[in-house]
């Protein structure tokens, strides 16, 4: 099933405007994002065919069925409680069933792990980007070679440095490993002995063992450092799919601003933080940010990194003791849940009829 097939069978029963537009912290060349829900038709709901969720190739576009739109809002899912509680112009079409849903039958005290947590995986990930953004792996991949040394009285020379100054070849080395000494080898040498050379794959994981006869003599001892070239393996492949699959134009205005931070990653943690707050006060959910001139600051990094992270790390320390003041229960009525979806599916397919 795809979204023409839920528009051409009148299928939506709301749909709306999310994310920045709806936040009001929308810039000229922002996203429109659709978000929705739709009920599947009555044969498919009671048949194998069940589909929780339908969006377009970029998820610019999500479609939740009508049960799968109540459990994420049971669970007090930060986006799905936003699209309940969406500013009215921004929703483009309402079905009246969509009117048995009362907001204050959903909110909880969970709000306070799913917003204010979310909020500082935001944190995290803000971090994450700093630390790319200014610690780039080079392109041309190491192999274990980068991460072998040759022991030599005290110290120690990298293998290739070594190789280049005796004027020898990987290929024509032989390890062996040494018992009750880890990562360390016997490396030989020898042009007319069939030993696997040291390496014979870019992105090998481990160095090659050769079968050494017992009259020949080590060269010299070599060390591998396997912890350190697996965690090379794992930045780098980090790194580049990050490369490929970042937003270029947050890339761009994260540097621009020179405060080294992802700016939109803050703004976001910070207007988490105040709907979190609202929910335990107010116990309401406010979509349309009323502080949007601040909050477009901290996407513009007008603030330094450590002034955002304070105070979102003194907010997030007061969350816990503002949830325990509030009056929100502890967890939705599942009874009372239950009976809202029975009730919502049986007036939209007795409208079908």
């Amino acid at each position: 099933m795809t979204i023409k097939d839920l528009q051409d069978k009148k299928l939506i029963i709301f749909e709306c405007i999310s994310g920045s537009r709806a936040y009001g912290t929308n810039l000229p060349k922002s996203d429109t994002d659709i978000r929705g829900v739709f009920v599947l038709p009555e044969k498919d709901f009671y048949s194998l065919n069940y589909i929780p969720q339908i969006s377009d190739t970029t998820n610019d576009t999500v479609y939740y069925e009508l049960k799968r739109f109540i459990e994420l809002l049971a669970d007090n899912n930060p986006n799905i409680l936003e699209l309940l509680n969406a500013p009215e112009d921004c929703i483009l079409q309402k079905h009246e069933i969509m009117n048995m849903i009362l907001a204050k039958d959903f909110l909880t005290k969970k709000c306070e792990k799913t917003f204010a947590g979310y909020a500082y995986s935001q944190i995290h990930k803000a971090r994450g980007l700093n630390k790319k953004i200014f610690n780039p792996v080079e392109q041309d991949r190491k192999t274990i070679l980068h991460f072998c040394h040759i022991i030599q009285g005290n110290g120690s020379m990298p293998l290739l440095s070594w190789l280049e100054k005796k004027q020898l070849l990987q290929e024509n080395c032989g390890l062996s490993a040494i018992p009750h000494f880890k990562d360390i080898y016997a490396l030989f040498y020898d042009d007319n002995q069939n030993y696997k050379g040291i390496s014979k794959k870019e992105e090998a994981n481990d160095v090659l063992l050769s079968s050494i006869p017992k009259e020949q003599m080590p060269k010299t001892y070599l060390y591998f450092n396997k912890e350190g070239y697996s965690s090379y393996c794992k930045s780098y492949k980090e790194y580049w799919d990050w490369v490929e699959k970042r937003n270029a134009e947050r890339y761009e205005n994260t540097l621009s601003h020179g405060k080294n931070y992802d700016s939109k990653n803050l703004m976001h943690t910070l207007r988490l933080l105040d709907m979190a707050e609202e929910i335990a006060t107010l116990q309401k959910v406010i979509v349309r940010r009323p502080n949007r001139e601040y909050l477009l600051k901290v996407r513009q990094g007008e603030f330094s990194y450590q002034e955002l992270l304070d105070e979102a790390e003194k907010r997030i320390e007061n969350m816990e003791n503002l949830y325990k003041k509030s009056a929100l229960p502890e967890d939705v009525n599942k009874d009372k849940i239950n009976q809202l979806l029975f009730e919502m599916r049986k007036v939209f397919y007795g409208n079908l009829e």
